[in-house]
């Protein structure tokens, strides 16, 4: 089985550490067969405020040095985690046309504009509802990126409840989550599995279910890796755990074109 890890983070994300050459070491290391660097390309900083452009000359040229160094032992992928590109279609479009990009997910990290556009991170979640009312708004967020063309996988889509210290429960969005699974199957997309550097699998059973009940079969799996020592954490399980929903396949992605791959 082709083993993949396609969320990760190299220090030319803000809260990445390390150089890409670093995660492929430690890919192989893993026994990993590919690695796609997913920085950060935000839209919103974790304040709200805007963000233009990316740096993409230094995430090419960093990917460039370090593709020789690993042929023959590791395939590695350009690609980019694409934060609300739904709030300027304009800016994500430019972004998008970039050459050698391999692969974008599209991800929600922040309240959206109306709700001041903070970080989920940064967030204070004092009691359940508190939580629910930001995750209401996280999944308006999402619907509304479900039904762009802005992205290849959706990611993390349980993102805000890593930082809910209050038990909070999903089912309340089960039709909205439908809703937004359908969208990215008839948009030909797929969903990611984040593994929150192997903490949380389980949690995405449910998920898969409605997901492969919508149609789905476009998957990746990640990290979220921004250290060495985090990248493949909980690749091995997310894959037994697309076996034990129904899933046949893994993808990849090379110029933004799916590849399926027999788990």
């Amino acid at each position: 089985m082709l083993l993949t890890d396609y969320h990760t983070h190299s220090v030319l994300s803000p809260d990445g550490n390390v150089p890409l050459a670093r995660m492929a070491d430690a890919a192989v290391a893993a026994g990993l067969g590919e690695l796609c660097i997913t920085d950060h390309c935000d839209l919103m900083d974790q304040d709200g405020g805007r963000v233009y452009g990316y740096n993409w000359p230094a995430a090419v040229s960093q990917f460039r040095e370090t593709v020789p160094m690993f042929q023959g032992r590791l395939n590695l992928r350009l690609g980019l985690e694409f934060g609300v590109p739904h709030v300027d279609r304009t800016a994500a479009e430019q972004i998008l046309s970039l050459p050698e990009l391999d692969f974008v997910i599209g991800s929600v990290h922040n309240l959206s504009p109306a709700r001041g556009g903070r970080d989920f991170y940064f967030v204070d979640y004092p009691d359940a509802d508190a939580c629910y009312a930001a995750l209401d708004d996280y999944f308006a967020s999402m619907s509304v990126l479900a039904c762009t063309d802005l992205y290849d996988v959706l990611g993390h889509i349980i993102y805000p409840l890593r930082y809910m210290h209050t038990p909070v429960s999903l089912e309340r969005y089960r039709e909205t989550i439908r809703t937004i699974l359908r969208k990215v199957v008839e948009g030909g997309r797929g969903i990611e599995i984040n593994t929150y550097r192997g903490r949380t699998i389980a949690d995405w059973q449910p998920i898969l279910e409605l997901y492969r009940d919508c149609g789905g079969e476009i998957v990746t799996v990640g990290s979220d890796a921004h250290l060495p020592e985090h990248v493949g954490l909980g690749i091995s399980e997310a894959c037994a755990l697309l076996q034990q929903t129904g899933f046949r396949y893994l993808a990849t992605y090379e110029k933004r074109k799916p590849e399926l791959h027999r788990l």
